[in-house]
């Protein structure tokens, strides 16, 4: 449903929270590998090694890194994930209109940034969306201090206000969950729809 209305990415959760898969029903919820399409997985303090086996199993494009994994540290976990051939996704968390120190690094290392709300307690899911106007000095400057790092989007969006996301940060990536559901892991297709075709409405934007 997500590729018939023109996604480029899918994705399931492995780092908790009301929509967390167990990791042998990965490749059956993503499906088979499509042309053109990127598989993705949000994991948190799972292992490294145990990341490593169910991006394997999963034959994953893209590890997005929600966390510290156990037994390592994000630049390692970065790191091998890169030398296994994927891509990773870390996630900076951020608190109001700054972001965190680390931003930069981050964004160097792995060549992606996700952005995310910061709500104390949660790793992410949680529709809490962020302050964009705020934040765009910040992002405008991380840009120019990392210029081929490339910005992904979540926190909060939904069909209603992801083309005001988009015109305000210029994101390469929008990371939609709860914005498209009727409950807790449930997708609603005609959301999922609108959310496609209002991205899409401003391919001229970035």
């Amino acid at each position: 449903m997500a590729v018939d209305a023109g996604a480029s990415f899918v994705g399931a959760i492995r780092a908790g929270g009301p929509r967390l898969l167990a990791a042998e029903a990965l490749p059956a919820v993503l499906g088979a590998p499509r042309a053109g399409v990127q598989r993705v997985a949000v994991f948190g303090t799972q292992p490294l090694d145990d990341i490593r086996r169910e991006s394997e199993l999963a034959a994953l494009d893209i590890v997005q890194l929600h966390a510290t994994p156990g037994g390592a540290s994000l630049a390692e976990a970065i790191d091998a994930v890169q030398r296994d051939g994927r891509i990773a996704w870390p996630v900076l968390r951020v608190p109001g209109v700054t972001l965190p120190p680390e931003a930069a690094d981050l964004a160097a290392r792995a060549g992606w940034l996700v952005l995310d709300a910061h709500v104390s307690g949660q790793l992410g899911g949680t529709g809490v969306a962020l302050d964009w106007r705020g934040l765009q000095a910040q992002v405008a400057a991380l840009r120019e201090s990392v210029p081929d790092c490339a910005l992904v989007l979540g926190g909060g969006l939904r069909p209603e206000n992801v083309v005001e996301a988009i015109r305000l940060l210029r994101p390469d990536v929008v990371d939609v969950s709860s914005g498209v559901e009727v409950a807790p892991g449930v997708k609603d297709p005609a959301r999922v729809q609108q959310f496609a075709a209002a991205v899409h409405s401003t391919a001229e934007m970035v």
